[in-house]
């Protein structure tokens, strides 16, 4: 990980994207750190199963950015190379970026114990590396939108031809001989038990497995698109419409796919993708119209956005900093019932109003935990980059 030292703003830089991975991954943070999972309001909370709920749009949205975030630094490395540079971004800057992430990854997989032999090696950074690797592999080979396009589709398609159509060894057809999309016996969970017996989030399956990181790859690609259009000679005001009707047309066609294939985070289903997509894309247009059109929270000076600039410039570091601490206060104990979280739960946030208001209570508190010291890196202007 390396330290830079960047001017305050810069020409090639959009705030609003930046404001928007700071919202993001503030919600994450908050939604990963109930104060008591079971009795958090029902937003706060992932779907069981199939299903959506806010918290659900969180990992999507961050994939999102991530796939636009690729095509405006590539672009902008261009730019400052006089157009030598025309793959944007080395094969061995992405594979370096890619292992450290899946080191971090591991780190928090397994702090404070490490317990090797059932480290969960499936993860969130994980997850994010795969798709990082091979969304800027392919931006190394083409800048084409169409390109992008038929990956995408091909990606979402294919996914749903696997889950639908492909026989699940030793228990037969989807639909025919057990439940499309059943808990257990679906292509994805089969597989993780292989590949990572012991070693799954939930057991018998993991919301991060291996052939769901397929349609997570799509999502990052729909940002690669999007990335792409901001970068066309349009105006801003024909950009930030361009987007909100495709948004319309995402969200319009993950629910009809949801009619036969239906809306599931765990298995990051096809329809799930567009679904997620469809606000994530929304979500951008209208942060980006406030922002970049309107003008909102820009000064000559300083941002007042600064609140959410601070989670966003470095949004990895205040990611991994809320894992380390999750996992702490709950390892640490105060007495042989409880741990330090548990304990601060039940005494001080619990009696407010009502448990659910008191769960959601230590959650922002928890966020305001992490984001003092990427406050105090962004006022003192340090990015840490992988």
């Amino acid at each position: 990980m390396s330290t830079i030292t960047v001017p305050a703003t810069t020409g090639q830089r959009l705030l609003s994207i930046d404001v928007l991975r700071g919202v993001t991954v503030g919600f994450m943070i908050l939604v990963n750190n109930n104060g008591n999972n079971d009795l958090a309001y029902r937003a706060l909370n992932h779907s069981p199963w199939n299903g959506f709920t806010p918290t659900d749009l969180v990992f999507p949205t961050f994939l999102f950015i991530m796939g636009i975030s690729l095509v405006l630094s590539s672009g902008a490395r261009i730019e400052r190379s006089g157009g030598r540079d025309r793959t944007g971004i080395t094969v061995s800057h992405t594979l370096r970026r890619f292992a450290l992430l899946v080191f971090f990854g591991l780190v928090v997989n397994g702090f404070p114990y490490f317990h090797l032999s059932t480290l969960r090696v499936y993860g969130v950074l994980q997850r994010i590396a795969v798709c990082y690797l091979l969304a800027s592999l392919l931006l190394v080979l083409t800048r084409r939108a169409s390109a992008f396009v038929v990956v995408t589709v091909a990606l979402l398609v294919g996914y749903w031809v696997l889950l639908r159509w492909m026989p699940v060894p030793g228990h037969g057809l989807p639909v025919r001989d057990f439940p499309l999309l059943d808990r257990d016996i679906n292509l994805c969970a089969w597989i993780d038990r292989h590949v990572f017996p012991h070693r799954l989030f939930e057991g018998t399956r993991d919301p991060e497995g291996l052939l769901s990181d397929l349609p997570s790859l799509a999502s990052t690609l729909l940002g690669v698109l999007t990335g792409l259009w901001l970068r066309v000679a349009r105006s801003q005001q024909a950009k930030a419409l361009g987007m909100a009707a495709v948004s319309i047309v995402l969200l319009l066609a993950g629910q009809a796919w949801n009619l036969s294939f239906p809306i599931n985070k765990k298995l990051w289903t096809s329809s799930y993708a567009l679904y997620a997509g469809g606000w994530s894309l929304l979500l951008l247009a209208i942060t980006y119209y406030l922002v970049e059109v309107r003008g909102v929270g820009k000064s000559n000076e300083r941002s007042s956005l600064w609140p959410a600039l601070a989670l966003g410039t470095n949004a990895i570091t205040a990611y991994v900093l809320s894992e380390l601490l999750s996992s702490a206060v709950s390892v640490f104990h105060v007495n042989a019932q409880q741990s330090f979280q548990q304990w601060i739960y039940g005494r001080v946030f619990e009696p407010i109003v009502n448990p659910a208001f008191g769960s959601m209570a230590y959650s922002i508190v928890f966020v305001l935990v992490c984001w003092v010291p990427v406050w105090v890196l962004y006022r003192r202007k340090i990015f840490l980059k992988l």
